[in-house]
């Protein structure tokens, strides 16, 4: 776009629907000025693991948004598959080591790793760890924000012939909700479910179930989202004004901003549409660092209320 002979780049999100209800695009790179993110919350360090990269099909990712629009930003190769990545938090005290999703893990077979493109090659959990100087002994809580392979397939490995927790000495939290839907998944959802991961947790008594929003730990809460799936759990970790917050699903990358772009993956779109409100309303007002699970270009940002949607105002390097 030129203006006054200055050529200016606007976000691809930044306009959605015109009154025709197409999407219109421009971009806008004013955003990308990189502020520092504060990894240290109250008596909590945080660290954002980088746990491997994956793909998925692009109009699944995107729902209802045509690929004309997503594709400039999130290319897809010739089966349609996007390039997306698998992160995880590292919320470390003095007496804690809280682990927050585990990535895919090493449970799938070849023929799945094929078809999500499964990459570990750069990034994997155990590494991660290991660059925190950390055994997956040491490990003391995970909190699996739900149980889709992508989120909680790295909570369960292979010990000998035997399936067996990856962090033997952790009290794994999922909610009750969640935990009925993975054991009993719809038709439109059970492939998103290994049962290798899920049969370690049923057996053990590290296995705890929540039932609805709570304080975990001081200052760390957990919030419910209904929409991509019952029961998921989103973590807030907050010290005063100082808010991080991994949103999981509800918000997977920063083009998810918009109200009306879910994924076709959601259950329930218009419930997460309604969450997304709420929860973006929040984290826009109390200027919260949102941390994007998914997002292979950013890892977090701020965000800000533009002319149609909630937008990019700042992201935000480690």
């Amino acid at each position: 776009m030129v203006r006054g002979g200055i050529i200016t780049v606007l976000n691809p999100w930044q306009w959605m629907h015109s009154a025709e209800g197409l999407l219109e695009i421009l971009f806008d790179t004013g955003f990308r000025s990189a502020g520092r993110l504060d990894m240290h919350i109250g008596p909590y360090e945080i660290t954002i693991l980088e746990t491997g990269r994956f793909a998925l099909d692009g109009g699944a990712m995107f729902g209802s948004v045509p690929k004309e629009i997503w594709q400039r930003t999130y290319p897809a190769d010739d089966r349609n598959r996007i390039q997306l990545a698998f992160r995880a938090l590292l919320i470390s005290s003095a007496a804690r080591k809280i682990l927050v999703d585990t990535g895919a893990g090493t449970l799938l077979s070849e023929k799945w790793r094929q078809i999500y493109q499964l990459d570990h090659n750069k990034d994997n959990l155990r590494r991660s760890l290991a660059q925190q100087g950390l055994d997956p002994e040491e490990i003391t809580d995970v909190v699996l924000t739900h149980l889709h392979f992508d989120h909680a397939g790295g909570a369960s490995e292979i010990s000998g012939n035997s399936l067996s927790l990856a962090f033997p000495r952790a009290t794994h939290y999922v909610q009750q909700s969640h935990w009925q839907w993975a054991l009993k998944p719809s038709e439109k959802d059970r492939a998103s479910f290994l049962p290798e991961t899920l049969e370690p947790m049923r057996s053990s008594p590290r296995l705890r179930i929540l039932e609805g929003p709570c304080e975990l730990f001081p200052g760390v809460h957990l919030l419910i989202s209904n929409g991509h799936t019952p029961g998921l759990q989103m973590v807030k970790i907050q010290d005063g004004s100082k808010v991080l917050f991994y949103g999981s699903d509800l918000i997977p990358t920063a083009a998810h901003l918009p109200l009306s772009c879910s994924m076709g993956y959601d259950l329930y779109p218009l419930t997460t549409l309604e969450e997304k409100r709420r929860y973006l309303r929040q984290a826009c007002d109390e200027e919260w660092v949102v941390v994007l699970g998914h997002d292979p270009h950013s890892v977090a940002i701020r965000i800000q209320r533009g002319s149609k949607h909630f937008e990019v105002k700042e992201t935000l390097s480690l």
